[in-house]
């Protein structure tokens, strides 16, 4: 490629530009034909080392620079360049980059993506996935659900020209203050801000999910697949006029989010039942108690994440309502989603109940434990209490003579064998102590 800097200056910074691209294409191609052990190890150093060089000298360039750079290199070396960019110095080079360099980078193929972007359309009153593998293909088809799922900033810079928007950043979503989560640009451009619940056996968590309603099309955008997505999309496949334009797809979300935490919602209820069982067994070791306090523990923590969903979705389905902006069949069906989840909010706050009172039985258990153990080293305490006033009193000097007329190892026994009676005599009573107060108390529980 060709490039004519104006000032001295920029040409030494580009120049040493050039020669880092050059000396990377030349370095790969001579490593890339060599036989040698460990190619694939020694081929991915080199590269990252080059990759590392052209990254330091990029972010030393001025934004209007690099844009002139793109403009005038190959696909290739565009499509390397801009890999290389963080964020802020991309969207710093927006301002300067023409539209047909933003169209080059937004030209890739995504049929085989696990995530990105995927569109739907209506076709016969069901909801069809649209084949999406150029910018190209999304600028002729007329979708009316178009999902962004871990999109890359390139992503989000070319869908948004097309349509003339600006998406948010799915990183940042939680980042926004709860008053800025839903509202309504001057365009027409509706925002909304919800957390979805992802149950997953090893951690339950709440994803950020930006909606916009624009032209008759909804925009979601998010870092990863949910469950209630891939729940909705299925219905409105299997179900004719299941949902018939952008609003009834978002509605439909909400509701489908509403069951997804009602499913959660009884799992908890299972999982406490087979928690209550275990608490309210006869006997439970401290290491038992325990795995119990970590099982109620996740169990809390799922119902709070629970809560607060439901929360977040009654907020968006509030706002929808007094934005005024649905049909009359929409406003009931928006209602019933609030109603649901009115219901859901009873059975949480009963399960923070039953869950704080697992959680004292199993803490009363571990109590019990201890108590127990103290009691067997009282018992101890006691016996061996008298047992030390004897020895102490026996080893005295000034008492020798009572043993002095007699064999050592006759005194050693007889007072060895005074010791074990009178150790036995106080265990003896201290038994007898304990079932007199069990029965005193057996009988005060039974009289009325």
């Amino acid at each position: 490629m060709s490039i004519k800097p104006e000032n001295d200056q920029n040409r030494d910074n580009l120049q040493a530009l050039l020669e880092l691209l050059q000396k990377h294409k030349i370095i790969e191609d001579l490593i890339h034909k060599q036989d040698m052990p460990n190619h694939d190890l020694v081929e991915a150093i080199v590269r990252k080392e080059n990759l590392a060089q052209l990254q330091q000298v990029l972010n030393q360039q001025p934004p209007a620079d690099i844009a002139k750079i793109l403009e005038q290199a190959d696909q290739e070396d565009q499509l390397l360049i801009w890999a290389q960019l963080h964020d802020d110095l991309k969207r710093a080079v927006l301002s300067y980059a023409p539209l047909p360099v933003l169209q080059i980078l937004g030209k890739k193929d995504y049929k085989n993506e696990k995530y990105r972007i995927k569109a739907f359309n209506l076709t016969e009153g069901r909801l069809r996935e649209i084949s999406i593998q150029t910018a190209q293909d999304l600028a002729e088809a007329k979708p009316v659900w178009i999902d962004l799922v871990a999109p890359t900033f390139e992503d989000r810079l070319w869908v948004g020209d097309i349509y003339g928007i600006e998406f948010p950043d799915p990183d940042r979503l939680n980042d926004l203050e709860s008053s800025a989560r839903f509202y309504v640009e001057e365009n027409g451009e509706i925002h909304l801000h919800s957390d979805f619940l992802l149950d997953k056996e090893d951690m339950s968590r709440n994803v950020a999910v930006a909606f916009i309603l624009y032209q008759d099309i909804l925009f979601s955008i998010r870092n990863e697949e949910l469950p209630v997505f891939r729940l909705q999309r299925m219905r409105a496949l299997s179900q004719p006029d299941y949902v018939a334009n952008a609003k009834d797809i978002l509605l439909d979300l909400y509701a489908a989010d509403t069951e997804y935490t009602a499913d959660a919602l009884e799992e908890v209820y299972a999982a406490l039942e087979v928690v209550g069982n275990e608490v309210l067994s006869k006997q439970m070791s401290d290491e038992a108690a325990a795995k119990i306090l970590i099982g109620i523990a996740n169990e809390e923590d799922l119902n709070g994440r629970i809560r607060r969903n439901v929360m977040d979705t009654r907020r968006a389905v509030s706002f929808l309502l007094r934005s005024k902006t649905l049909a009359k069949d929409q406003v009931e069906y928006a209602q019933q989603i609030l109603r649901d989840i009115e219901s859901i909010d009873g059975h949480t706050a009963f399960l923070f109940d039953k869950i704080n009172f697992l959680m004292d039985a199993a803490v009363g258990f571990i109590n019990i434990n201890q108590n127990k153990v103290m009691k067997r080293l009282t018992v101890v305490s006691v016996v061996f209490m008298p047992l030390n006033i004897l020895a102490g009193i026996g080893g005295m000097s000034e008492f020798s003579m009572m043993t002095k007329t007699l064999p050592w190892p006759m005194s050693y026994s007889l007072f060895t064998a005074g010791l074990v009676i009178v150790g036995w005599a106080t265990y003896l009573l201290l038994q007898a102590f304990e079932k007199r107060e069990l029965r005193k108390f057996r009988k005060e529980d039974i009289s009325p």
